[in-house]
């Protein structure tokens, strides 16, 4: 999405903060101040603030090192694409769960998501430095204290065990810590999306003109509702998803449209990166703040014509995934695209483009994968698309916004809550809001397009609901995690070379060697 005022403010680098460690939850409890004092210090924690959202293209895949790739192609359903000497590494580290106490990738991770809890620690401890109780500084500490659940999620997620800093880092040595429970991590990460949940504005439109797309009270209560899935908390899951609905949201009437520009901070997104382009930038990423994440997922071409060679072409579907979908199921054609076929036209998600063929990873003058991620998909002519500037057609899937949480995934997890609760008609119910917008919005008691599914007994609705998830969700990084969080990741991905150490990747060498030994390795490693 083309943005001009947002990030021109996101590229104000963090400040440096005020010599305080701080919480969060203090600032639920803060008496106003003067608006003295409010003016004098609330555009300093805004620039802080603003830094975040910077650094989050990072986090989120904006940068050279798509994060969100990578998760997803661990799983069954994509691989990591492209052809065979584009990123041949990436394969062996997670198509094939060959990581490395110094693999260059989950190293970066690392430090990539320590680097943003250090802004948050820093925004965090200024704004109680400061002692600031204005709306403006209490909505920015709610944002902050967003960004190191967040990151701290994704750390929990991909590591187990991992540092708790909550302070912010003023030396190297600040820094050196062992690894804390993960248990103690999720009371951090909870801490934090309180205070989040209960600062944030219900809505964007709150922070004014030209900020559309920044955190509000849905987003950290949906990011809260995901932390508890993990735990399998059932009640927090179904509390916290029913706040989410309460706030407005709901599923886009057409599958499709969620991808689209037309559809970017839509109804269903409940917190999605945003991205700009420039005018007159080109395809340098150093000349904008568009997505490398778009453009990495990409058809790409082995050869001419140039205006097939749109990106990359990673995280692309695999056989599993396009043999085992059912062939009546809508949002099949509109997530799959197929090399030397049409791409369905609006109807199906596509721009009336065909494909050139299949020829293999390695061979030229065809496309270098059966199928292609459609979800990114901008078809290949830029008169289409209203990105405007570019040399050639690989930058037309810069400017696509990187949909983090979506409100179909909050219905998914309050149907999978209420089914372990033993709410099988209430799991029906939320199952049935996802399966009837794909069906087109068909009547449940005729339509044979993704039936109706009424509740059984648990263990069918069970079944159905991770049937679902996969359908739903796929290509978008969440397979992975669910399959492991539900105990059949050696089933399905065991034939792939996983084993149950890969859940988690190695603490990076470096940063233990670092430590001289006081941060330890993860034990199965």
């Amino acid at each position: 999405m083309k943005k001009h005022t947002f990030y021109k403010w996101t590229l104000l680098l963090a400040l440096p903060a005020l010599l305080v460690v701080a919480g969060c939850r203090k600032f639920l409890d803060r008496k106003p101040l003067t608006a003295t004092l409010e003016d004098l210090n609330q555009g300093a924690l805004e620039g802080q603030v603003l830094g975040m959202y910077t650094n989050l293209r990072t986090l989120a895949g904006f940068s050279l090192l798509p994060w969100i790739d990578f998760h997803s192609i661990r799983d069954d359903d994509a691989q990591k694409g492209s052809d065979i000497n584009d990123g041949a590494e990436i394969v062996a580290t997670f198509d094939r769960y060959q990581y490395s106490k110094d693999d260059w990738a989950p190293n970066t991770y690392w430090n990539d998501h320590y680097t943003m809890i250090n802004l948050a620690n820093n925004a965090v401890a200024a704004a109680d430095s400061l002692k600031v109780s204005d709306a403006a500084s209490l909505r920015n500490v709610g944002e902050a204290c967003f960004f190191r659940a967040y990151t701290y999620f994704e750390l929990v997620k991909n590591y187990g065990d991992v540092p708790l800093i909550n302070f912010p880092i003023r030396n190297p040595n600040d820094g050196i810590r062992d690894r804390s429970p993960a248990a103690r991590i999720y009371e951090f990460i909870d801490s934090n999306l309180q205070v989040a949940a209960a600062l944030l504005p219900p809505s964007s439109a709150s922070y004014g003109a030209g900020f559309q797309g920044r955190l509000t009270r849905g987003a950290a209560n949906a990011l809260w509702a995901q932390t508890h899935l993990f735990r399998r908390n059932w009640a927090q899951v179904v509390s916290l998803c029913n706040l989410v609905t309460a706030d407005g949201y709901s599923l886009m009437p057409e599958f499709s449209d969620v991808w689209r520009e037309s559809g970017e901070n839509g109804p269903e997104s409940i917190f999605e990166m945003q991205a700009y382009v420039g005018p007159g930038a080109a395809t340098n990423s150093a000349l904008d703040n568009g997505s490398d994440w778009g453009t990495m997922q990409q058809v790409r071409r082995n050869g001419a014509p140039v205006e097939w060679n749109l990106g990359w072409g990673w995280n692309v579907p695999t056989d599993k995934l396009e043999t085992e979908w059912p062939a009546n199921d809508p949002r099949k054609q509109k997530t799959i695209l197929y090399s030397g076929q049409s791409d369905g036209g609006p109807q199906f998600g596509g721009f009336g483009a065909t494909l050139p063929p299949y020829t293999n990873p390695s061979g030229t003058g065809g496309l270098a994968q059966r199928f292609w991620n459609k979800k990114l998909y901008t078809g290949n002519d830029p008169a289409i698309r209203q990105s405007t500037g570019f040399v050639n057609n690989a930058g037309n899937a810069r400017w696509i916004n990187h949909r983090i949480l979506r409100y179909a995934d909050v219905l998914l997890m309050l149907a999978e809550a209420q089914n372990e609760l033993g709410n099988g008609p209430a799991a029906a119910a939320a199952l049935e809001q996802v399966r009837k917008r794909a069906s087109g919005g068909l009547d449940p008691a005729t339509r044979t397009v993704v039936p109706y599914i009424a509740f059984q007994n648990q263990e069918q609705m069970r079944q159905a609901i991770k049937e679902e998830r996969r359908w739903e969700l796929a290509m978008e990084g969440y397979r992975f995690y669910d399959l492991v969080r539900w105990g059949d990741a050696q089933q399905v991905l065991g034939p792939l070379g996983y084993t149950s150490r890969a859940r988690f990747y190695p603490i990076p060498q470096k940063a233990i060697d670092l430590s001289g030994g006081v941060l330890t390795q993860n034990p199965e490693w």
